[in-house]
């Protein structure tokens, strides 16, 4: 017998079709039989239903919750309003990245969902730092995605969401039970994230699907769309040893935290400001191979056609049925992460030309 977890969503994966997959210890869907080209594309067009109830639900509550968890991150968390969600990531004491995740201010409580596969290292990790703060793990409840741009206009006959901008979050009673939605996903679409309780995660899924413009999209697709977003997967793109600026992720560190009246006082501070400043010796940048092959995550990257040692290696790589071509994320020496750069990676044993370009592959689409 499998010892793989199933979501609540598991026997409706089965009844569409779906390839089931281990992914992060649970069974899940990696494509239907409109297939991951298919997918995508559609998701870009219509509404992409996800299965994302992998991920786990995490509550804080108690005093000063804002600035415990605030010692945990380099996020501003104080300051975050009340219905507002950010990302944000967990760094470690060498300034590497511990998990990333969203976190969401509800009001007397924050609302965070983390990385299925450091779901467990977080919340022990949460409950043994976060002194005086309850940490509820939540679980039962479900979490769908429905990302595209008829998303909204699927959603909103369900929950009045049509007023909620891009990293809003709302607590809406529906006949699905009290929905916890945000704007937002992983996908570079407009969307949503829907909390929906357990027992009612099917139905909910199933009035969803009712609307000629809402598919069921798997791994496959998901993943292809994060990567033209240019957005990072934990465990492939980033993980403990790689830090905030070398992975290009300090848009996420607000000022206050670097330099401001709260700068400092999280796990790798040091490191991580002192590399805002001055720059880390590597950093993540797209490429876009040359002809229809992508290069795929472990390819070892090169400076010229020949001879040298490797410089980098691909992290991530696919090819991106929206931008018809083949894209990668890498990590390549910072001298060497500028626009139109040629290097070399090594495929089937032959090096092969690709241009170092700015992330994301595919401008954005959210509803700011």
């Amino acid at each position: 017998m499998s010892d793989m977890k199933r979501t609540g969503l598991f026997d409706l994966h089965l009844e569409l079709g779906a390839k089931m997959v281990p992914f992060a210890g649970y069974d899940m869907p990696v494509q239907y039989p409109m297939g991951v080209m298919k997918e995508h594309l559609w998701t870009r067009e219509n509404a992409g239903l996800f299965d994302v109830s992998h991920m786990g639900q995490v509550i804080l509550r108690g005093d000063d919750v804002a600035s415990k968890f605030e010692a945990l991150v380099p996020m501003n968390v104080q300051g975050l309003k009340e219905g507002r969600q950010r990302y944000g990531f967990f760094t470690n004491d060498d300034g590497g990245i511990r998990d990333d995740l969203m976190f969401a201010n509800r009001g007397d409580h924050l609302f965070v969902v983390v990385n299925a596969a450091c779901k467990d290292a977080d919340i022990a990790y949460m409950r043994s730092a976060l002194e005086g703060v309850e940490v509820i793990e939540v679980t039962d409840r479900s979490l769908v995605a429905l990302q595209g741009p008829k998303a909204e206009a699927a959603l909103q006959p369900i929950a009045d969401v049509a007023e909620m901008k891009f990293m809003d979050v709302a607590t809406i009673d529906t006949d699905y039970g009290e929905l916890w939605i945000s704007r937002s996903g992983y996908t570079g679409e407009d969307g949503f994230e829907i909390s929906v309780p357990d027992q009612h995660a099917e139905a909910f899924a199933r009035r969803l699907l009712a609307d000629d413009a809402v598919a069921p999209i798997g791994l496959g697709a998901r993943d292809s769309l994060r990567l033209e977003a240019g957005l990072c997967l934990y465990g492939s793109d980033i993980d403990e040893v790689t830090t905030p600026a070398a992975a290009d992720l300090l848009w996420a560190i607000q000022k206050v935290r670097v330099n401001g009246e709260r700068a400092g006082g999280f796990p790798g501070a040091d490191r991580i400001i002192e590399e805002i400043e001055n720059g880390a010796p590597s950093k993540r940048v797209g490429l876009l191979p040359d002809g229809r092959a992508p290069m795929r995550a472990g390819t070892q990257l090169f400076a010229d056609a020949e001879g040298g040692v490797p410089i980098g290696v691909v992290t991530s790589g696919a090819f991106g049925p929206s931008i018809e071509r083949p894209m990668s994320m890498a990590y390549v020496p910072t001298e060497l992460a500028h626009n139109d750069v040629v290097i070399f990676g090594e495929v089937r044993g032959k090096r092969l030309p690709a241009k170092v370009t700015a992330l994301p592959f595919r401008p954005s689409a959210y509803k700011r």
